[in-house]
């Protein structure tokens, strides 16, 4: 299973050489093959005897993080969707996109982020899934500033960025909370001990942090901000990211941790609230949109609210019908964010004011785009997979009094209005999308191009999708037992038994809501134009956009201010600011916890050989700080090294003494290339203030790390780790030279680290001199 989560990753270094040989076919048509084959893998899964799998591979066992995959119902739902409508994305960037586009560039970021996304859904260790988190927000911030040239580009995928990972820190701590109470990484592990997190006084933390990732992820109000911003990506992403993607894994992570909170009563009252104020508010907003984009965006975070109110309901039929939306939302939204885009392509606009008559001119993008708006809609009709789910979410508000003993009782009664509020907008801005693009009298003198049909390569990707809708309306219970029930039952934590039906009789509560939808829609929508002043009264000029503008634009101006206060191009400012700051610090620490501790009980008896060299490397210390020849200055620095070398030697430490008279030659050597292109050192008059601030934190600086060394030495409040490394150098390392061992293998990340900092200063110093001489520099 590891494998469908890295292959796109892996394969994704690749495109860039693909792409780079200029060849006659388009780049997506080698991608194309990567999420078809996973989506082939994934489908084998279904079936009425689908059994969960889980596959575990060792990567950090001592810290308990290994990549734990485990596919059951709910993951193989994502799954499928992630590659599935992946594929349908990729074959529809190869007619978007034009072959002069960086597509080497797109296609290794799209690679990425559905690597993020499979491995989100597949991993059961939390801390991996949060490392895939992160990889969403990064590879979504390259796709969204994709078209970097365009200002709005940058912004919105800043927006994004900051938005998101502020969520995903967030969420990692409520990961970190969870796990120290339960010993475990594994969310399997940690449902299993739900009784244990419910107990714990830091439960509501925990959930605290983990909604807070979910809901700036899933665009949930007041996070919901970057959503539309984000609609300066290629039409490919924002398909694939606002249909199967990326805001879906909010909803995945609350529906993963639902069998752990579900009886959680502040869970139900928070994810209800901000489920279903976010379907209102995205609804209604959406009214108020004139770029098709927008007005998807905006029913998109209508679309997530709803199904973030369903599972914070938390009974049978709300989880079933979250579960069942989330694949017709994907199927239905996918389809109409490629027809914005074909009509964006075909006319030159996505100005639904410049727009209209496309019927005469489109028929067949209109006629997916009816299909996808009627079932976005929530139309009674029996062939649209949109109406069964949202009769089943407003059976489910119906149900809330009878399967809800909740002290929020305020919140039970107002549900059932407030959805029917939100899926009135719905009808409206679903309409208002169908019929300001294609209906009424075409604008041609407004459009850039002369509109006409596109090709069919453009239209494939959206009628497989609009076939999915007709499909799943039509034959609903085909996917009920081998695929639906399956994931419902993972979320809800035990078995569901739900039939879909689409008639249940005229008297039936939820299709008389359906009709009270579809009338007061339809007048709503037959009189936007006089009642759209209302959007200059509510929100008016309130705006959340505007606070987060002006909370960037106040830590832009504040820290400018900061930085300019200490970065005064003073190399001794810098030192001073630095060993302040370690000095004050480190030493009122020690003071504070009693950490100075001075015991020379257990020392051996000092010689005078190692008295003479000691004092030696003092003097040669102290000495380069009077000499004023740059040859001078080189050479008892070097004695100063070459003194702690014999240091060495006398206390038996052979490897340590090489190793630093190797250094020592090669920084001497080292000094000697760079010396010779500087002036010689010359006497500065510096002041006796400048010489006094030189010489107390010179003395502080060099008097704590000697304390923390005599303290380190004395105190006994941890075991020596000695003992550790010479036990297992040999059965760990494989050496019997321990000091060897612990720089090669134990600290192995450590010199790893050192040298990739080493490889991208050279990276970055080439990368300078490089640009320099292409200007024309010397």
């Amino acid at each position: 299973m590891i494998y469908t989560v890295l292959i796109p990753l892996l394969l994704a270094s690749f495109i860039p050489f693909i792409s780079k040989f200029k060849l006659k076919i388009h780049t997506g048509v080698f991608v194309f093959l990567i999420p078809l084959v996973i989506f082939l893998y994934f489908i084998q899964f279904i079936g009425s005897g689908f059994e969960p799998v889980r596959h575990t591979y060792n990567w950090i066992p001592s810290l308990g993080i290994n990549f734990d995959f485990y596919l059951d119902g709910l993951s193989l739902l994502f799954a499928l969707l992630i590659s599935g409508i992946g594929t349908l994305v990729v074959l529809y960037s190869i007619y978007y996109l034009d072959r002069s586009e960086p597509l080497g560039h797109f296609y290794v970021y799209l690679m990425m982020f559905m690597s993020a996304m499979l491995g989100i859904v597949l991993s059961d260790n939390v801390f991996v899934l949060y490392t895939f988190w992160e990889l969403t927000s990064i590879s979504s911030f390259l796709l969204i500033g994709y078209w970097h040239f365009n200002e709005r580009s940058r912004y919105g995928a800043l927006k994004s960025m900051i938005i998101t990972i502020f969520g995903g820190l967030s969420m990692f701590g409520g990961f970190a909370l969870l796990s120290v109470i339960t010993g475990t990484a594994s969310i399997q592990f940690m449902i299993a001990n739900t009784d244990i997190i419910l107990a714990s006084p830091y439960t509501p933390l925990a959930l605290g942090f983990l909604l807070l990732g979910a809901f700036t992820k899933s665009a949930q109000f007041p996070f919901h901000i970057w959503l539309p911003d984000a609609m300066e990506a290629p039409t490919p992403v924002s398909a694939y990211l606002h249909s199967a993607t990326m805001v879906k894994a909010g909803l995945y992570l609350v529906a993963r941790f639902s069998p752990v909170f579900g009886d959680y009563e502040w869970f139900f009252i928070i994810v209800t609230i901000a489920g279903i104020v976010t379907l209102c508010w995205g609804s209604y907003m959406a009214v108020h949109q004139t770029d098709l984009k927008a007005i998807l965006a905006f029913s998109t975070i209508s679309q997530l609210g709803m199904i973030m109110a369903m599972l914070g309901f938390g009974t049978k039929v709300a989880i079933f019908a979250a579960v069942f939306h989330i694949l017709n939302h994907a199927t239905f939204k996918g389809s109409l964010f490629m027809v914005a885009g074909t009509v964006d392509h075909e006319t030159g606009t996505r100005d639904i004011r410049k727009l209209g008559g496309l019927l005469t001119f489109m028929p067949i993008t209109a006629t997916l785009a009816m299909f996808g708006t009627f079932s976005m809609a929530g139309i009674p009709l029996p062939f649209l997979n949109g109406f069964y789910s949202k009769e089943l979410f407003f059976e489910s508000t119906l149900r809330l009094q009878d399967d809800i003993s909740s002290i929020a009782g305020f919140l039970v009664d107002i549900i059932p209005y407030l959805a029917v509020l939100g899926s009135i907008f719905t009808f409206v801005y679903s309409l208002y999308f169908l019929f300001g693009t294609f209906g009424g009298t075409s604008q041609l003198d407004k459009l850039t191009k002369k509109p006409h049909e596109a090709p069919l390569g453009m239209l494939i990707s959206p009628g497989i999708l609009i076939f999915g809708v007709i499909l799943i309306g039509l034959f609903p219970s085909a996917i009920n037992g081998t695929f639906i029930a399956h994931a419902a039952e993972a979320v809800y934590g035990g078995p569901i038994a739900k039939d879909i039906y689409f008639w249940h009789g005229w008297g039936s509560p939820q299709f008389q809501m359906s009709l009270i939808v579809v009338g007061i829609g339809a007048v709503l929508t037959a009189t936007r134009t006089k009642w759209s002043g209302l959007y200059h009264v509510f929100p008016g000029k309130l705006s959340i956009n505007k606070i987060y503008d002006t909370v960037i634009e106040k830590l832009d101006t504040v820290s400018t201010k900061i930085t300019t206060f200490y970065m005064t191009g003073s190399l001794r400012t810098y030192m001073i600011i630095i060993l302040s700051t370690i000095l004050v610090v480190t030493a009122g620490f020690m003071l504070a916890t009693g950490g100075i501790t001075i015991d020379f009980s257990d020392l051996a008896p000092v010689t005078a050989i190692e008295v003479s060299v000691a004092l030696m490397v003092a003097a040669a210390a102290i000495g380069t700080i009077f000499v004023k020849k740059n040859l001078a200055v080189i050479l008892i620095a070097g004695v100063a090294g070459y003194g702690v070398s014999l240091l060495f030697v006398i206390y038996r430490a052979p490897d340590l003494a090489l190793t630093q008279l190797v250094v020592e030659t090669v920084s001497v050597a080292l000094f000697l290339l760079c010396f010779y292109h500087l002036p010689d050192l010359k006497k500065r008059n510096e002041p006796l203030k400048t010489k006094t601030i030189n010489t107390i934190i010179s003395v502080g600086f060099g008097a704590m790390v000697t304390m923390i060394g005599i303290s380190a030495h004395s105190s006994d409040w941890f075991g020596t780790i000695s003992d550790y490394f010479l036990k297992t150098s040999h059965s760990l390392g494989g050496g019997d030279n321990v000091v060897n061992v612990i720089l090669v293998d134990m600290r192995g990340l450590d010199t790893l680290f050192e040298i990739t900092v080493l490889g991208i200063a050279a990276l970055a110093i080439y990368t300078l001199i490089k640009f320099k001489t292409n200007r024309g520099g010397k």
